[in-house]
């Protein structure tokens, strides 16, 4: 914000009414202590039973406000006042600082009015003067300009939830028209990268962030993005070219330091990312989950333990599921526990609409996860002919049988691994177990009819059924 820095003042805590919500409660006990991401999860919950209670949705919204989380504040304000309460003024003035902080000058000003207009003698009548002078000031600026600026960052906003929603296709649409439009706008060019490699498009997004250097030298979401497509394509040595030119880098916007840690991470330098994190955390920065994922598995694996469970706390506020899947968690991991986690995801990449970027930006995946991770997601020809038939082996299980059988086989493929053993034939390996499979369920089967059904001959059949049975023997 630069000179808008001085806009927001600490929002004010909205009564409880003594008959209110159990969770509205303990709520604000969080929120007056300070701990914003307890008092989010509970005023979350808050508003799931009670959607139509205008004091707890704003609630809600001045925490994410806090937060940063500005769009999504910004739209239950706006629900309150279409829907809810209209004479809710104070939300014309919250509002208006979302909308300093992101940019949207022209919005700002419309609001802090409106709140002026309705509220001469409100509770936040000092600084919304002093925050419409400071807007006041931007307005001598070309008045088509800032009407540019505003449809940019609303564009730019779109397209970031799109990629978040798993939504490619339409990101990609709308991030093109977007640069088709704005030629020079470098972060809309940095997102269409990720979409095409989200997308499995890995050679489209390393052309459009090679472009960007082109034509803007030494862009650095640029250049951490071309890390994480060769880190995925397995070409090790353009990692480390990239690595040694971004160790190099000393910057000073938060997104970029903190874009620089998270890359750090995401490739395996612990020790990078975790002096770019923590050196954001020293300064009072509050990041999303995302953030504190990565500091937790920098600071653990460069011996900072304290640091990493109070990290990790942070994810599991934010995201319970992640439960079980701390760093110190993935250590000493057995055949079992790598197998489990092929057959999580396998599962997941059957599914619509998944967040590949999530998916594929997990620590403490194992070399063997993370490259079936990145077939099973980006269907990279580069991988080991291994990975992709044991993928496509699961797929026919899955056809043909059930996810318990799915679940056994990547056990087995464990095994496979452990003993430098490849998958070469698919129907050989899926007829062959699932007559393994069969059997020691305690059903019947011919070999005769497997063969059949796979289309391989018996001989082949039978010759992948000792290997199967010696590798479990």
């Amino acid at each position: 914000m630069g000179k808008y820095s001085n806009v927001k003042k600490e929002a004010k805590i909205i009564p409880f009414a003594q008959n209110g919500d159990f969770y509205f409660e303990k709520g604000l006990h969080a929120y007056r202590k300070r701990d914003l991401y307890k008092a989010r999860k509970w005023l979350q919950r808050a508003t799931q039973m009670k959607p139509s209670d205008a004091n707890i949705i704003s609630q809600y919204a001045i925490v994410l406000m806090e937060l940063g989380d500005y769009q999504r504040s910004n739209e239950y304000f706006e629900q309150i006042l279409e829907e809810l309460e209209p004479t809710m003024y104070d939300c014309h003035y919250f509002l208006a600082n979302n909308y300093a902080f992101i940019g949207l000058f022209q919005e700002a000003k419309k609001h802090v009015e409106e709140y002026l207009t309705y509220e001469p003698d409100g509770e936040f009548v000092e600084e919304a003067e002093d925050l419409l002078e400071l807007l006041e000031i931007d307005a001598d600026e070309d008045e088509t300009t800032g009407t540019t600026q505003d449809q940019l960052i609303v564009m730019q906003e779109d397209a970031r939830a799109l990629l978040e929603e798993g939504k490619l296709e339409e990101a990609i649409d709308l991030l093109l028209e977007m640069i088709d439009e704005y030629p020079q706008f470098w972060s809309g060019y940095n997102n269409l990268s990720l979409a095409y490699f989200y997308q499995g498009n890995v050679q489209k997004a390393m052309e459009v962030s090679y472009d960007v250097l082109e034509k803007n030298e030494g862009n650095l979401h640029a250049l951490c993005n071309l890390v994480v497509f060769y880190y995925y394509e397995g070409k090790f040595k353009k990692v480390k070219n990239l690595i040694d030119q971004l160790e190099k880098v000393n910057p000073i916007l938060i997104e970029h330091r903190y874009k620089l840690g998270a890359t750090f991470g995401m490739v395996g330098r612990y020790d990078l990312a975790y002096n770019w994190l923590r050196s954001l955390q020293r300064t009072g920065f509050q990041g999303d989950g995302t953030y504190y994922y990565w500091l937790s598995f920098a600071a653990y694996h460069t011996g900072n333990e304290n640091i990493a469970y109070q990290a990790w706390e942070k994810v599991l506020e934010s995201n319970p599921s992640k439960y079980g899947s701390a760093p110190w968690e993935q250590d000493g991991k057995k055949i079992e526990d790598e197998a489990l986690q092929l057959f999580n995801t396998f599962e997941v990449s059957l599914q619509k609409n998944v967040d590949i970027k999530e998916q594929l930006q997990q620590g403490g995946m194992t070399p063997l996860v993370r490259d079936f991770a990145t077939y099973a997601f980006l269907h990279q020809q580069h991988l080991p002919l291994s990975i992709q038939n044991s993928y496509k082996v699961a797929l026919q299980l899955n056809e043909q049988m059930d996810m318990s059988a799915v679940k056994e086989w990547f056990a087995l493929f464990v095994k496979t691994v452990e003993a430098n053993m490849e998958i070469k034939n698919v129907d050989a390996w899926a007829s062959a177990f699932t007559y393994v499979y069969t059997i020691t369920q305690g059903m019947k089967i011919t070999q005769t009819s497997l063969a059949n059904r796979y289309g391989v001959s018996v001989s082949t059949l039978r010759k992948h059924i000792k290997v199967i049975q010696s590798l479990l023997s």
